[in-house]
């Protein structure tokens, strides 16, 4: 299976499977903003030593002329963390504060150093400087625990994780997964979904990937993984956060690259969590809806045409989330493109279209 890098509007995650008898398997899903009651959120600052230019913070021996200086490092987290704490605090959290706390800090990075429970106006306000003491190593299972026991009878939890290199403590990370995941499908515990968003060039894809495609045996889903300079928008966090039941539109339709009807929706509603085949060869599918053409790319290295987008956005039968005052809207919630990483959608960059879908129940 491969999970596509270049996905466009609306769509959360496209997932490709091999090819078996002259078809391909697709899943994709629309992304939407989960809502469940009593949802319970946290996030998670890699504290470790190789995060210090991250937080800007200079440290060490350092050359005297400014002939060799390198430039003063920008403290680069703030931002990100202001944006996710806020964002989940104000539209996810059942308490209306996300939980925040540095991991991989301390002794062999096996520490964690809690921060607190910030409200969306907190969280916009903190500076979230360097921890206490940075960590020798890099060890998320810490990280994980914390969250999983603190907020155990939570009805579900969403977890992110902010990381800049290798975890040092994967195998451990992926015991403790199965166990949990075993658990869940059993009914012993709640279930919760955890995010890893990797930021910097230094982040190890092939870890984060071997936790996003973790076979539990159990059919739960527990880990996703983003790579922060591939983000167009920061609800694609909840890519994998998909109500099956939930429709978005009234009526769609699914179509190859010639045309041919793939899938119809016409009387039951276009679903968010969206499972068909294709020809082996198409390098590309549409989604019809609402007068537009959305053409989504099936290999990252071959563009799709630019879709054809109508007036309207889409829209749907969707239950809408908990109705906000105007002192708590957040209208640059999406905003990550103003961060210092760059999320852009590079087949399409001057697509404008936002797509915004609470969960039903």
């Amino acid at each position: 299976m491969a999970q596509l890098k270049s996905v466009v509007d609306p769509f959360g995650e496209v997932n490709v499977f091999e090819a078996q008898a002259n078809k391909r398997k697709v899943v994709a899903t629309i992304l939407m903003r989960p809502y469940k009651e009593g949802t319970q959120t946290g996030i998670a600052l890699d504290g470790s030593a190789s995060m210090s230019r991250a937080y800007g913070d200079e440290g060490g021996s350092r050359v005297v002329s400014a002939l060799f200086a390198p430039p003063k490092p920008s403290n680069e987290i703030t931002p990100i963390a202001q944006k996710l704490c806020s964002y989940l605090a104000r539209h996810l959290d059942a308490d209306g504060g996300t939980t925040c706390i540095y991991w991989a800090v301390g002794s062999n990075g096996a520490e964690i150093e809690v921060v607190g429970d910030l409200s969306a106006a907190q969280a916009e306000k903190h500076h979230f400087g360097p921890p206490k003491e940075y960590g020798t190593g890099t060890q998320l299972l810490p990280a994980v625990r914390y969250f999983c026991e603190r907020f155990r009878e939570a009805p579900w939890g969403f977890y992110v994780f902010i990381t800049d290199g290798e975890l040092h403590d994967l195998e451990a990370v992926v015991a403790y997964s199965k166990q949990l995941a075993q658990a869940i499908a059993r009914g012993q515990r709640h279930p919760l979904k955890l995010v890893l968003i990797g930021v910097g060039p230094e982040v190890n894809e092939y870890q984060m990937q071997a936790l996003d495609d973790l076979d539990t045996g159990t059919g739960i889903d527990l880990w996703d993984h983003k790579i922060a300079r591939e983000m167009r928008v920061l609800e694609q966090i909840f890519a994998e956060v998909v109500d099956r039941n939930a429709r978005v539109a009234d009526h769609g339709r699914l179509l190859d690259p010639h045309g041919r009807v793939l899938r119809d929706f016409a009387g039951i509603g276009l679903p968010a969590y969206l499972e068909f085949e294709v020809p082996a060869d198409a390098t590309y599918f549409t989604l019809e809806v609402n007068g537009s053409q959305i053409h989504q790319t099936l290999d990252d290295s071959k563009p799709a045409p630019p879709s054809r987008l109508a007036a309207q956005p889409l829209t749907g039968s969707v239950a809408p989330t908990t109705a906000k005052t105007a002192e708590e809207d957040d209208p640059t919630a999406a905003e990550w493109k103003d961060l210092p990483l760059e999320f852009e959608d590079k087949y399409n960059p001057n697509q404008q279209t936002n797509v915004d879908l609470d969960k039903a129940e």
